[in-house]
C-alpha cells in the first residue's frame, strides 16, 4: 500500500521527556515505578507489557490525562496548546453522524474561533484525505468497518495538527492486515514530524516501530531502545515471547536492574530545557461557541436517530391515549363536579410531566461519558455541554406538554378555563418537566451506564408518587413524609395545577357533598399563588443542573487522580 500525498505543512518536532515516574492507587498498591525515558521528535514508540503492566496508565500520565504520584513528564519543541492528541482504545465518537460532519463538529470544538466554515471544511477534507477516507465522507460512523473507525477517531485529533499522538490499543480488535495498515497510516503521520506513542498487546507491532517500550508485571522498565536491540537485550529471535522471558526472572527487578546498568550508553541523557506539559492548557473555544456548536450537534443526532425520535415522541402520545381513556369527561363541570377524579386527573398530569423530563434526560450523559471524557481533554467545559442538552430537550418537551393540554382540554378532561389560565397550567407543567428534565440529567451523570439509569427509574418515581399528596394529602402524612414532600417537584406542579384549576372554589361550591371534607384534609395546599409554585420549580432546575455540573467536575477530578 502506498500512502497517499498530501499538502498538509510538516508539524514541528516535539520530543517527550519522562524522569522517575511512579503512580500509585490509594489502597497503595503500586502501578508504576521509576520509568524514567525519553521519545525523540518524529519516532513511532510502541509501550508492550503483560496485562496489568501500567501501560495505559504510563500513556495517560505522559498526555496529562493523569498526574503521577512520583516524577515529571516534560516536553520539548512547540509544547503550545493543541500538541497532544490522546486517542482512547475505543472508538469514541458519536456514531449516528456521518464521518464529515462528525468531523466538522469536532473542528468546531477544537480550532479556534475565528476559523471560518470554508477553512474548517478545508482542514475535514484534508484529513479524510491523508487518513484514506474520503469515500467514506458520508457514511455514518456507525456502519464504517473497525479500522476506518480507529483512522476516524485519529482524525478527530488529526484536525488540530498536534504535534504527539498518544494512542491506547490502537490495533485492538483488528484483523492482522487492517492492523498492518493502520500502522502505516501512522507511520505516514510520523513522516509528517509528528511524535507517535502507542500501547499494544501484539507484540509483532513493534516491527513497526521506530522503539519499544517494556514494562514487567509489576510496573518497572524492562527497556527501552530499537526492536533489534530489545531482542538482543532479551536474547529472543522475536518479542513475541519477551513477556515469558521477564516471568522467568528468578526476581522481579532482574530485568529492569540489567538494563538500568547500561541504560546511560543505549540514550542520550534527558534533556532538562524543557515546559512542564501540565503548565500548557488545552486550548479553547469560548462558551457560548461551544454551546451553540454541541447544541447543533445534539439536535442533529436526536433527528438522524429515528428510533429515539420515535422513542421521545411516541411515549408521550401513548400516554395521552392513555388517559383519555382513564378519565371520564366532566369530571370539572361546576353542577356536579367529582372532587376525586379530578384530584387524580391533576395529579397523573403532572406525573406525566415529570415522567417525560425524567425519561429524556436519564440516557442523555451516562450513555456519551466517554466521549464527553475525551472531549473535556480538548477543552469542552461542563456547563456549556449542559445547557446543550436542555436546549434541544427542553422544545421537545414543550411540544409534548402542550399536546397533552391541549387534548385533554379539547376532550373535556380538563376545567373549562380561559386562554390566561391555560397558560398557567402549560407554564406549571412545562416547569416540572424541566425540572424533572435537570433530575434526569443529574443520575445520568452520577451513574456508569444505560443500565445503572435504568435502574434508578422506578426508585426515581415511585417517591414522586406517594409523597406529592395526591394519594394522602401532604396534611394527613406523619412529620417525616410532610418534610419529604417539599424536596419532591412533583408536589409543586400538582398543587400549581390545582389552584390554576379553581379546585378549592370547585369543591366548595360545587354539589358534590366528598367537596368541603376532601378540602379540608388538603388545608390550603392549593391556596398559595401559582407564582409561588413555580419559584420552588425553577429553584429545583438550578438546583438539579448546578449538581449534574458539580458530579461531572467530581469524576473529572477522579479520571484524573
Amino acid at each position: 500500500m502506498t500512502t497517499e500525498q498530501t499538502t498538509s505543512p510538516p508539524r514541528a518536532g516535539v520530543g517527550i521527556a519522562a524522569r522517575g515516574l511512579g503512580q500509585s492507587v490509594r489502597s497503595g498498591r503500586q502501578i508504576l515505578a521509576d520509568i524514567s525515558l525519553s521519545i525523540a521528535p518524529g519516532e513511532v514508540v510502541a509501550i508492550v507489557g503483560a496485562s496489568g503492566a501500567g501501560k495505559t496508565t504510563l500513556l495517560e500520565i505522559l498526555a496529562g490525562v493523569q498526574q503521577p504520584t512520583a516524577g515529571t513528564v516534560t516536553y520539548d519543541g512547540t509544547a503550545a496548546a493543541g500538541t497532544i492528541g490522546v486517542v482512547p482504545q475505543d472508538d469514541i465518537i458519536h456514531r449516528e453522524l456521518p464521518l464529515a460532519r462528525t468531523l466538522r463538529y469536532a473542528a468546531r470544538l477544537r480550532l479556534p474561533s475565528a476559523t471560518g466554515p470554508d477553512e474548517i471544511g478545508d482542514r475535514v477534507a484534508e484529513v479524510l484525505a491523508e487518513l484514506r477516507l474520503t469515500d467514506r465522507a458520508a457514511t455514518p460512523v456507525g456502519l464504517l468497518s473497525g479500522g476506518e473507525r480507529k483512522r476516524a477517531s485519529i482524525a478527530v485529533e488529526l484536525l488540530t495538527r498536534p504535534g504527539v499522538f498518544l494512542l491506547d490499543e490502537p490495533t485492538s480488535g483488528l484483523d492482522p492486515a487492517i492492523a498492518v495498515e493502520l500502522l502505516r497510516v501512522l507511520r505516514a503521520l510520523a513522516d509528517t514530524g509528528a511524535t507517535i506513542v502507542l500501547t499494544t498487546h501484539q507484540v509483532t507491532d513493534v516491527d513497526h516501530c521506530d522503539r519499544v517500550v517494556v514494562l514487567t508485571r509489576q510496573g518497572r522498565l524492562a527497556f527501552t531502545g530499537t526492536p533489534a536491540a530489545a531482542r538482543e537485550f532479551f536474547g529472543l529471535r522475536s518479542l513475541v515471547e519477551v513477556h515469558l522471558r521477564l516471568d522467568e526472572a528468578t526476581r522481579p527487578a532482574e530485568w529492569p536492574d540489567r538494563f538500568a546498568e547500561q541504560r546511560d550508553a543505549e540514550q542520550p541523557p534527558l534533556s532538562t530545557d524543557d515546559a512542564d506539559v501540565a503548565a500548557t492548557p488545552p486550548r479553547r473555544v469560548g462558551r457560548l461557541r461551544q454551546w451553540a456548536v454541541l447544541t447543533a450537534r445534539n439536535a442533529e443526532i436526536v433527528v438522524r436517530n429515528r428510533l429515539t425520535l420515535a422513542i421521545l415522541l411516541g411515549s408521550p402520545l401513548m400516554v395521552l391515549g392513555m388517559f383519555a381513556l382513564l378519565f371520564r369527561p366532566g369530571a370539572f363541570e361546576p353542577s356536579r363536579p367529582s372532587p376525586t377524579v379530578t384530584v387524580m386527573i391533576l395529579f397523573w398530569i403532572a406525573f406525566g410531566g415529570f415522567f417525560f423530563g425524567l425519561t429524556y434526560g436519564l440516557l442523555q450523559i451516562c450513555t456519551e461519558l466517554p466521549i464527553l471524557r475525551r472531549e473535556r481533554l480538548a477543552g469542552v467545559r461542563l456547563a456549556p455541554y449542559l445547557l446543550a442538552k436542555v436546549t434541544v430537550l427542553l422544545p421537545l418537551l414543550a411540544l409534548v406538554d402542550l399536546a397533552l393540554l391541549g387534548v385533554l382540554r379539547g376532550m373535556d378532561r380538563l376545567p373549562p378555563v380561559g386562554g390566561t389560565d391555560f397558560a398557567a397550567l402549560y407554564a406549571t407543567l412545562l416547569l416540572s418537566s424541566a425540572a424533572a428534565l435537570a433530575l434526569g440529567l443529574l443520575c445520568s451523570a452520577a451513574v456508569s451506564d444505560a443500565a445503572q439509569a435504568t435502574l434508578m427509574l422506578p426508585m426515581l418515581c415511585f417517591p414522586q408518587v406517594l409523597f406529592v399528596g395526591a394519594i394522602l394529602p401532604v396534611p394527613a402524612m406523619a412529620v417525616g413524609g410532610q418534610w419529604l414532600s417539599y424536596a419532591m417537584s412533583n408536589r409543586w406542579a400538582f398543587e400549581g395545577l390545582g389552584h390554576t384549576a379553581g379546585v378549592e372554589r370547585l369543591w366548595r361550591d360545587g354539589g358534590s357533598p366528598l367537596g368541603p371534607p376532601l378540602l379540608a384534609t388538603y388545608g390550603d395546599s392549593f391556596s398559595r399563588p401559582v407564582w409561588v409554585d413555580w419559584l420552588v420549580l425553577g429553584g429545583f432546575v438550578l438546583l438539579f443542573l448546578g449538581a449534574a455540573w458539580a458530579v461531572l467536575v467530581r469524576r473529572d477530578l477522579r479520571r484524573a487522580s
